[in-house]
């Protein structure tokens, strides 16, 4: 996998579900070195809405932070994972079913406890990221726990893909929000697979069945204003590309990845 991503043109990884590549720093450390990659920071994509599975969710935070902070990465994304409660409403704002008080009270302190723990100890750069299927994800959602957690341990990693779907316009979000932006996903949308999905009430993991992220350029998000915004806020760290796609859809992750790569270098990113 590592071999793959450097022969596709990148220069830096994130760390992937933790165990997915090892956590002994020296194991990992050599395979990156190897193939010329740095690691630019993890995701704790877990079910934050869940208070059953709290020992769970701290536990992979705190491992991801370990495996980061010993690589001197940077990112340590916060994602609720997808719920059996939202996941039918993807894209769906309207529909969608809401946390009352205390249960969101709850959740937010779970949330900034996570910040506060890789931010305090381990000084890494602590974002959330907005996600398809998951209680952070339409905009009112995300504003208000950007609110309600100092900005001191959170910030926003904002996804182009998942916010578009989500009915967001990220350019204009990532502009009002430029103080709290601290890493980007680069993500792509069909408009066409979005507005069928959303007409027909189609799940998220139906969604990306059909194809609902493409290869970027080839979808709604408008790079060259992403690109623009970036430049004009002064954005000087990692963008990371991702494609959510079937594993047995018609191209392989290694042809995803030189495309998005081609791509980004034909709009003179570095």
């Amino acid at each position: 996998m590592l071999a793959e991503c450097a022969a596709a043109g990148y220069k830096g990884i994130e760390l992937g579900p933790v165990g997915y590549m090892p956590e002994d720093p020296a194991e990992l450390g050599e395979a990156l070195a190897e193939h010329d990659l740095e690691l630019v920071g993890g995701v704790v994509y877990r079910p934050f809405h869940d208070p059953a599975r709290w020992d769970e969710v701290l536990d992979a935070a705190t491992r991801t932070a370990q495996v980061l902070a010993a690589h001197r990465a940077r990112h340590l994304v916060i994602i609720d994972s997808i719920a059996e409660r939202r996941a039918p409403t993807a894209g769906r704002p309207d529909e969608a079913e809401q946390m009352g008080a205390d249960e969101w009270g709850a959740y937010r302190d779970r949330i900034a406890h996570t910040a506060r723990m890789s931010t305090d100890d381990f000084g890494l750069t602590t974002s959330v990221h907005p996600h398809a299927g998951g209680f952070v994800d339409f905009q009112p959602e995300v504003e208000r726990l950007l609110s309600e957690i100092d900005d001191s341990i959170l910030g926003l990693c904002l996804d182009t893909g998942h916010f578009v779907y989500a009915g967001g316009d990220p350019v204009e979000f990532m502009g009002t929000h430029r103080d709290r932006l601290r890493y980007v996903h680069f993500k792509d949308i069909d408009p066409a697979v979005k507005a069928d999905v959303i007409a027909n009430r189609t799940g998220f993991y139906q969604a990306c069945g059909r194809g609902i992220f493409c290869h970027l350029g080839r979808g709604e998000v408008d790079f060259a204003a992403v690109k623009r915004l970036l430049t004009d806020i002064g954005y000087d760290d990692w963008c990371t590309v991702e494609q959510d796609c079937d594993p047995e859809g018609d191209t392989s992750p290694l042809d995803d990845a030189i495309v998005n790569r081609e791509f980004l270098v034909s709009m003179g990113f570095d």
